[in-house]
């Protein structure tokens, strides 16, 4: 899933403090997953806006609304009649979803109510962690399924390096809390799966172009298109 975080409130106001009319929309998706940004954060933001712009005696119409997803044009469209009648659009989504609901909607501002950070699982309840960086070239067959470029903290495709130390990556130091060195974590699995010989085969360069070529990737099928 991407995983999302809210961002500060007083970010969103000092977007939204000149408009008089402003559409909270929420996106069921990964967001909702991850609490930052379903019907119920949409709902928690507009209680929190009413309140700060009433002690400041501002007049501001806030309305709310949670759709299935952002990232597709046909739930987008669910909002059409609607969109006219505000000021501005804050976008509960992900990154990719606040910039398709600016794209439709291009005549009105559309502002971020949270932060983008990372495609991740979920390890328990409040707990989400970091797992791909959509890289484009996914190398798991060949590290037992864990992603060196998530896991390694300079996203090294032949690990370890001599920052390792007792199953951890010198970076922890650093932050004051346990990071597992991601070729450790690696090695690990590669020998609980009996294929420890892959661990000493070195990793060919990886073609970052698959991940940045200097613009946006596009996925085509046409097997699937109409």
């Amino acid at each position: 899933m991407i995983m999302a975080k809210a961002k500060p409130i007083e970010e969103i106001i000092n977007d939204v403090r000149n408009c008089k009319k402003i559409l909270l929309i929420g996106c069921n998706g990964c967001v909702a997953v991850c609490e930052a940004g379903g019907l119920k954060e949409v709902q928690v933001l507009a209680a929190a806006l009413r309140m700060y712009f009433v002690r400041n005696r501002q007049r501001m119409v806030i309305d709310e609304i949670s759709l299935t997803r952002q990232c597709d044009r046909e739930y987008l469209r669910e909002i059409k009649d609607r969109v006219e009648n505000y000021d501005a659009l804050v976008s509960l989504a992900c990154g990719a979803g606040v910039q398709f609901l600016a794209e439709m909607y291009e005549e009105k501002p559309v502002y971020p109510a949270v932060d983008t950070c990372f495609i991740g699982v979920t390890l328990e309840q409040g707990v989400w962690s970091e797992r791909c960086q959509a890289c484009g070239q996914c190398v798991l067959s060949t590290t037992g399924g864990i992603c060196p470029i998530a896991r390694c903290s300079k996203r090294m495709l032949n690990g370890p390096c001599g920052g390792s130390e007792n199953g951890k990556c010198e970076i922890s130091v650093v932050l004051g809390r346990d990071i597992p060195c991601g070729w450790h974590l690696i090695y690990e699995r590669l020998k609980i799966l009996g294929h420890l010989d892959r661990f000493g085969v070195p990793s060919n360069d990886k073609d970052w172009t698959a991940s940045r070529d200097g613009g946006p990737r596009d996925i085509v099928r046409e097997d699937v298109r109409p």
